[in-house]
């Protein structure tokens, strides 16, 4: 089965001004084949949701490995729910300042609107979500109406 390149917006959190888990997320999704836009750290929800305006990315992922993950990934899926963008949203990295994987942190993402929350280091999980993703038909567009 041929699997399509996906538009991915990447982005780090708004209080996150780490980079090398960008450089290296964008490098990873672009060895897949998928076309990465970066909008780099600190990246405020306005911002985000402004950047899912047009060209509209199939998926947005975004990264943390400070420790605040948690927190600042469900105000930016608040964020893009809010504004009505409904692309597949993946957060993850290190997410809590404990260091472990936090259940009910991670169905507060998942209830508000995440796709996907993974953990710290796992690449296997973002590169399955993202060969699934790409074998899925690809969105198509709303038509105008005359």
């Amino acid at each position: 089965m041929r699997r399509r390149s996906l538009k991915i917006l990447l982005a780090g959190t708004a209080s996150d001004s780490h980079t090398w888990n960008l450089v290296y997320l964008q490098l990873f999704m672009e060895e897949q084949g998928h076309r990465v836009t970066g909008l780099g750290p600190c990246v405020p929800d306005d911002l985000l949701v402004a950047a899912c305006a047009e060209p509209r990315p199939e998926l947005v992922v975004v990264s943390s490995v400070n420790g605040h993950g948690y927190r600042d990934g469900l105000s930016a899926v608040r964020a893009l729910r809010s504004a009505g963008i409904q692309v597949p949203v993946v957060v993850g990295g290190k997410l809590g300042v404990a260091g472990r994987a936090d259940p009910a942190q991670r169905a507060l993402l998942l209830d508000a609107g995440c796709t996907a929350v993974l953990d710290d280091g796992d690449v296997e999980a973002l590169r399955a979500f993202t060969a699934t993703l790409a074998a899925a038909p690809a969105p198509t567009a709303p038509r105008a109406v005359a």
